[in-house]
């Protein structure tokens, strides 16, 4: 659809907000909704702060997220449903909102995980953050389902305005608390956060999310990558960050370089297994391509297959979702 390409620039950008055309979303959400405009604006430089911020409020109102966002959504759901159909509706879903909904999800709730762990210092703090949280309006991070109702009525303008132009956002009766946009976004070809020199997603005050394809990993934890080790993998206790420094390292680095041993030859290749203390093994099929580069040489090919793989011919094999006695390739290319 015209539409999903556009709303899914509004989810990854960055940089700092129109502050004015958000303010002026939020008014037109505010009269949409039946609701007179706020009296004040708070900007604040990441969702973190804006939780702070909205701690700090004494005078702002009841929330009015129902009012400006949760009814107006369901009501115009309902009107397409009843106007396309069950058919239709999931048709225009599938064609819209669900091309963006894993990957704005996720990054939403990587978003509140950070807050709750960066401001709940103590674990009595954490129902405090979290219900601050059930009161935001995710901005930009609503691009999936605003997507879906991009030129069919105008009753969600306000919202979309908002977050074209800003991030999270905070509704109160007289009060509208307002984040910026990241600085940074970093992700990886599966839209999952990813960045080995730096944070993932950064906000300009300094809140930050570090992350490997995807896999949270600590601030400090990056500057080890680069100085890596077979001995310093070996050591990590955590099985996760192990697994990230294993995918940095590279799998068949850390073959040639820890000493192992192939446990498996035979026509199709070499399997190679790596045992991790306190983690499934690791099995690899080295492959080499039977087609020549241009230089005349083979390229050779490392596979990830399951642990419980036995014969390099099964690890070939179950990458063309194959059994092993069912793989018999007429040609190899």
């Amino acid at each position: 659809m015209q539409y999903v390409d556009s709303w899914r620039a509004v989810a990854a950008a960055t940089g700092a907000a129109d502050r004015a055309a958000a303010e002026e979303g939020v008014r037109l959400a505010y009269r949409s909704a039946g609701l007179a405009e706020p009296t004040e604006f708070v900007w604040a430089d990441s969702p973190r702060a804006a939780v702070e911020a909205v701690e700090k409020l004494t005078d702002a109102g009841r929330s009015v997220r129902d009012d400006v966002r949760t009814r107006p959504w369901a009501e115009e759901r309902r009107r397409m449903y009843d106007e396309l159909g069950p058919a239709g509706w999931s048709a225009l879903w599938s064609a819209t909102g669900a091309q963006l909904w894993e990957t704005t999800s996720a990054l939403a709730d990587r978003i509140r995980a950070g807050i709750v762990a960066d401001l709940a210092v103590k674990p009595e703090d954490e129902s405090d953050v979290r219900l601050v949280l059930l009161d935001a309006v995710l901005g930009q991070h609503d691009a999936a389902w605003l997507a879906a109702f991009d030129g069919r009525g105008n009753r969600l303008d306000g919202l979309a305005a908002v977050a074209r132009n800003a991030g999270w956002w905070w509704p109160y009766e007289r009060t509208v608390v307002i984040s910026d946009r990241p600085e940074v976004l970093h992700r990886d070809e599966a839209g999952r956060l990813d960045s080995g020199d730096g944070p993932a997603l950064a906000y300009r005050d300094g809140f930050a999310l570090y992350a490997w394809r995807g896999m949270p990993v600590p601030a400090d934890f990056l500057a080890e990558l680069g100085a890596l080790t077979p001995e310093r993998i070996r050591a990590e206790e955590n099985a996760e960050l192990r697994r990230v420094m294993l995918e940095f390292y590279g799998y068949d680095r850390y073959l040639t370089e820890s000493g192992a041993e192939p446990v498996h030859r035979d026509e199709t290749g070499i399997l190679w297994r790596i045992s991790l203390d306190g983690d499934e093994d690791v099995a690899m099929v080295e492959v080499v391509n039977s087609t020549p580069e241009p230089d005349g040489t083979h390229r050779t090919y490392w596979l990830r297959v399951p642990p419980r793989t036995r014969t390099a011919k099964d690890g070939v094999a179950w990458t063309f979702g194959l059994e092993g006695e069912s793989y018999a390739p007429l040609r190899q290319t």
